[in-house]
């Protein structure tokens, strides 16, 4: 027997939440217990009923379906209902369960339940590169946020976290490991300068010489400069040469 979900519609067309109940209808562990049509009603929802699953649309009048995944913890699995074309979806790196597109297939839908029992499915996103003006999704401080990657100031290793430092201030732990960060950043951008840093170069604000060849770094909107191992000098003094 299948493992039951509770679910939450959200979705601010009440034609697309009724199409979306009956093609659920058909699956007899997918137990639809709200709708909501907009994100102050979603997370009312979410906090008295707490679901496993939501099935969320994007593009929303007021607060999108961004803004309520950085108001809700990171164990609800996500499913984006979207008009996007796939194009834009893959400008998104998505911790959600899986996207799907207006107006629905059902056996698309069919193959998205089927990973439901996944345990890895919503922590295994896609591996491919990342470009300097895609979107992250990702769980950072059990939360999922909506990164820009060109809002990245730095990145410190934590252990067996990582730590992201963005422009306006806020930072977080997320579970990617520093050799993940850096096999997928952009190359033209980010650059690591120590074992347990790396750096994006857009931010720099001056270098200065340090003892034993190194240099020091300062990054705009961070005080404490970040040391630049005799290792990692050379990239830096090849581009600011």
């Amino acid at each position: 027997m299948k493992k039951p979900y509770n679910t939450l519609i959200v979705d601010d067309e009440r034609l697309a939440r009724k199409d979306l109940i009956a093609l659920l209808g058909q699956f007899e562990n997918i137990h639809v217990k709200g709708e909501a049509e907009n994100v102050s009603s979603a997370l009312c929802f979410i906090q008295k009923e707490k679901p496993d699953i939501i099935f969320l649309d994007i593009q929303m009048p007021g607060e999108s379906g961004f803004d309520l995944l950085n108001k809700i913890d990171s164990d609800i699995k996500v499913i984006f209902v979207t008009a996007f074309d796939e194009f834009a979806i893959r400008a998104f790196e998505v911790n959600a369960l899986d996207y799907l597109l207006k107006p629905i297939n059902p056996e698309r839908l069919c193959r998205t339940l089927e990973r439901l029992d996944d345990e890895n499915s919503n922590s295994t996103p896609l591996k491919r590169k990342l470009s300097y003006n895609d979107r992250l999704f990702l769980t950072m401080d059990n939360h999922l946020r909506f990164l820009k990657i060109n809002t990245i100031l730095c990145i410190n290793s934590a252990g067996d976290y990582s730590e992201v430092h963005m422009m306006n201030g806020l930072k977080g732990l997320t579970q990617k490991s520093l050799r993940e960060w850096e096999n997928r950043l952009p190359e033209g951008y980010f650059c690591r300068i120590h074992r347990s840093t790396i750096i994006n170069m857009e931010y720099i604000d001056h270098l200065e010489e340090w003892f034993n060849y190194s240099f020091r770094v300062y990054l705009k909107g961070i005080e404490t400069p970040y040391i630049i191992s005799r290792r990692y000098a050379a990239r830096l003094k090849h581009r600011f040469g």
